[in-house]
């Protein structure tokens, strides 16, 4: 086995290394030359697409319809995408493995996980009116040039929302660049514009020449971390300055007549320029070095490095990792090196192992620690072992050392090395592994439809996997054609029982292929009724849906189909299917009560509620402003209910309730005051209020209001207009329905005492300590007195003695004296 440094090359003080990934990775038929290439980060899928703007000859077998080839790195093709609409301008992607391909009018297709199935946005009438040029991408957004020298950005691709950025100069753009909002202390996308002999920086506000004037510049690149800018200048030779273009770092003369086709940062680093078929790569302070490929080349960055792409091989060219350099540099006499050494030693049982570890006892962790972070950058699975048992030999050593990272890291490996493998064609590296994270690792497997290996990482990792077991049902459903009892059967086979898993996305798959019937037996298996209702609706199982909501308890469930079967179905139809439903009646009815009147007395008319219907309408016309409406409401509340003989009772109040609003409505004509509304007691007050005895009579007569009330309400109203004169002549009258008490009670409380004692001799029922008390309440003590002489109770007359006085005092010694005289 050579050693790892067999592929390493020095750039200056640097090592660069060329991993070779993949061969044979295209069919020598694809002329990559006329073919457009683009590569998701991450050691991602690769997009590839015919370039209209060159010329070629179409082969008899070749189809002329165009189209998006998606492939893995090793060259196994993942899905073909048939285009369908109109020029391609350009094709990226996002670190979610998203597809973008915008056209020349301004429309973008989003698509999301490596199959046919797109979301669609515009980038606005100016994109269309105008024209789109080209188009920039990173991470999460992409900016997109105009005819007119105008960019549109869209930052976010689950909300895109294009954002027309300042005014650009007029003038041919050379080249021009994207540095992505993260980098910018604006936190605004920043687009470089290489226009003339300078560089114009423009943002969502302003515009800024940066006063550069050695273009026109044939190339610009920015770095991943956004620190650095690439320039390459019209005599060949590359400027690499800050990225706020204050410091101007290193140059690099190329001697190549003819600009290089593309211009890529190898990391953070290096730049690599790159021709038809060859490629140098700069480092620091303007070393470089140069290698030749047999065919045409695509260069596809990342974040530690950069891929290089043609029908043969795909190879990553990085800078050497600083653990790996400090391991397997020649000459090194670094601890991890020397452990490394102490391994070899080892296995061919030579005591210099023993003297190896002792010679770099104090920095032994140390050297574990780097075996172990240099065995995450080896491509070879034998040098990671070798790198790997070496950490174990040295922290076998150490009396206490932590084992995690040393864990961490084997588990990581095992991951890398069945997702390098050629079947599979993800050569993601470890550090492009931790910044994607394993979950997102995993989902991208299951997008190439690798359901195993997804399910055996994340049970290797301990992710969850409801997922990957509803995109496999899913695709279950699309892809197989098969009796559709056969696939509920497997899918419920394999789905059952596992944590997290929603039938319900699963069902809607096998709606969404036009497979109704299993969708809803599908829709069976989910527990979850707020998951089953919507989709029951959408397939037309209306009764279905509201039957489960109402076995789930959520009475907002309940209500949202009820609402969505209101929208849908016949209004007679509706009632029949909550008719039978004692939940879903009362939720519509409580609803109705302050939304829907109408509803509901529909509701009460279907079910022949009539009694509740007609409280409705006695509930309308009290709340109705004017006489007409309410006198309607009323006659159709009565006639509603005349046909029952069980509601006569309320009929008779409903005709004497219309007919009390004729009478109200004549007194309001002709006494020119309000009395709609009133109840039959108080119109007869008021009616006495006014003075209109003759009318509160004939009220009384027509409503049949008994005497008593009737007395009463004359009583207060007289009373409450303190008519003294009427009242005193009702004294006169012989008999009273309510007695005479009330008239003393009410007139006394009214502080007309003189008046109240005429009432109290007509108390004829009462006792004589009661009436004795009504005359001192009047004031009278001496006709107090009198009641107790009649009754000769000596004892009630000294009482009254101790509270008279002048007069008063005199007639009742009189009456003591006198009584005293009777014995």
């Amino acid at each position: 086995m050579s050693k790892p440094r067999a592929d390493w090359e020095q750039v200056g003080d640097r090592f660069y290394r060329k991993t070779q990934l993949y061969t044979s990775v295209f069919d020598p038929d694809l002329e990559l030359e006329n073919h457009v290439v683009t590569g998701a980060p991450y050691s991602g899928a690769v997009a590839v697409y015919r370039d209209e703007s060159k010329i070629f000859s179409h082969r008899g077998a070749q189809t002329t319809k165009p189209t998006i080839d998606i492939y893995s790195c090793a060259g196994k093709l993942i899905r073909q995408i048939a285009w369908d609409r109109g020029t391609i301008k350009a094709v990226g992607w996002s670190e979610d493995e998203r597809l973008l391909v915008v056209t020349d009018d301004g429309n973008v297709r989003s698509y999301a996980d490596l199959q046919g199935e797109f979301t669609p946005f515009s980038l606005g009438q100016g994109a269309e009116e105008r024209g789109v040029q080209a188009c920039k991408f990173w991470s999460t957004g992409f900016a997109a040039l105009l005819g007119d020298n105008s960019i549109v950005a869209v930052t976010r691709y689950d909300e895109p929302r294009p954002q027309l950025l300042a005014s650009a100069p007029h003038g041919e753009i050379v080249a021009w660049s994207v540095l992505p909002p993260e980098y910018t202390s604006s936190r605004s996308v920043e687009v470089l514009l290489a226009i003339d002999k300078t560089v114009y920086v423009v943002d969502a506000s302003e515009c800024e020449d940066r006063g550069l004037e050695a273009g026109p510049f044939r190339h610009i690149g920015i770095s991943p971390n956004g620190k650095f800018i690439a320039l390459y200048t019209d005599d060949s030779k590359v400027w690499v300055i800050s990225s706020d273009f204050q410091a101007r770092l290193s140059e690099y003369d190329s001697k190549v007549k003819t600009p290089p086709k593309d211009l890529q940062w190898c990391g953070n680093n290096a730049v690599v320029l790159a021709w038809e078929d060859e490629l140098h790569l700069i480092g620091p302070n303007g070393a470089a070095s140069k290698s030749y490929y047999d065919s045409f080349m695509h260069l596809l960055p990342d974040i530690d490095g950069i891929r290089v792409l043609t029908n043969d091989v795909c190879e990553f060219l990085q800078k050497v990792p600083d653990p790996t350099e400090e391991v397997f540099r020649l000459g090194s006499t670094s601890p991890s090196s020397v452990l490394l050494d102490a391994l070899d030693h080892l296995e061919r049982k030579s005591p210099k192992a023993d003297d190896n570890i002792q010679l770099i006892r104090t920095s032994l962790d140390e050297a574990v620690d780097t075996c172990v972070r240099a065995a995450g950058q080896e491509y070879s699975i034998h040098w990671q072992k070798q790198l790997l048992k070496a950490a174990s030999f040295g922290k076998s050593v150490l009396d206490l050392y932590n084992s995690d990272d040393f864990v961490d890291m084997t588990e990581a490996l095992r991951v890398l090395n069945a997702v390098r493998f050629y079947e599979v064609g993800i050569p993601v590296s470890y550090e492009q592994y931790i910044r994607l994270t394993p979950e997102r690792l995993v989902q991208r497997l299951v997008n190439r439809h690798e359901y195993l290996l997804a399910l055996k990482v994340s049970e290797y990792l301990n992710l969850p996997v409801d997922r990957i077991y509803v995109h496999w049902a899913g695709q279950k459903v699309r892809s197989t054609s098969t009796n559709e009892d056969g696939i509920c059967d497997e899918i419920v086979r394999k789905l059952n029982g596992k944590r997290g898993i929603s039938f319900e996305e699963v069902a809607r798959a096998a709606y969404d292929e036009g497979r109704r019937d299993l969708a809803i037996e599908l829709l069976e298996h989910e527990p979850r009724a707020g998951k089953q209702v919507p989709l029951l609706l959408s397939v037309g199982e209306e009764t279905i849906a509201l039957d489960k909501a109402i076995e789930s308890g959520d009475t907002d469930l309940v209500f949202y189909v009820l609402l969505t079967l209101k929208k849908k179905i016949p209004l007679s139809n509706f009632f029949r299917t909550i008719n039978s439903r004692s939940v879903a009646t009362a939720i519509v009815e409580s609803s109705a009560i302050d939304q829907d009147q109408e509803l509901l007395k529909d509701l009460y008319y279907q079910d022949d509620r009539r009694g509740d219907g007609s409280n409705l309408l006695v509930t309308e016309a009290l709340s109705a402003s004017d006489l007409g409406p309410a006198t309607d409401k009323l006659k159709m509340a009565a006639k509603l209910l005349r046909d029952s003989k069980e509601y006569a009772t309320q009929v008779t109040a409903l005709e004497e309730a219309q007919k009390l609003l004729r009478f109200q409505e004549a007194f309001e004509k002709d006494l020119n005051d309000r009395f709609i509304g009133l109840s039959v007691n108080q119109t007869m007050s008021k009616l006495i209020d006014k003075g209109h005895m003759k009318r509160a009579a004939k009220v009384q007569t027509e409503f049949k209001v008994n005497d008593k009330v009737y007395w009463w309400t004359k009583l207060r109203a007289l009373v409450r207009k303190r008519d003294l004169r009427e009242l005193e002549e009702m004294s006169k009258i012989r008999k009273s329905p309510i007695g005479w008490e009330p008239f003393y009670n009410e007139i006394l409380g009214a502080g007309k005492t003189e008046l109240a004692a005429l009432f109290i001799p007509k108390c004829t029922t009462l006792t004589m300590a009661e009436r004795i008390e009504m005359w001192m309440k009047c004031g009278k003590v001496a006709k107090a007195g009198e009641e107790a002489l009649k009754a000769k109770d000596r004892g009630a007359l000294e009482d009254l003695r101790k509270q008279a006085s002048g007069n008063a005092m005199l007639d009742i010694d009189r009456m003591i004296s006198q009584l005293q005289k009777g014995r």
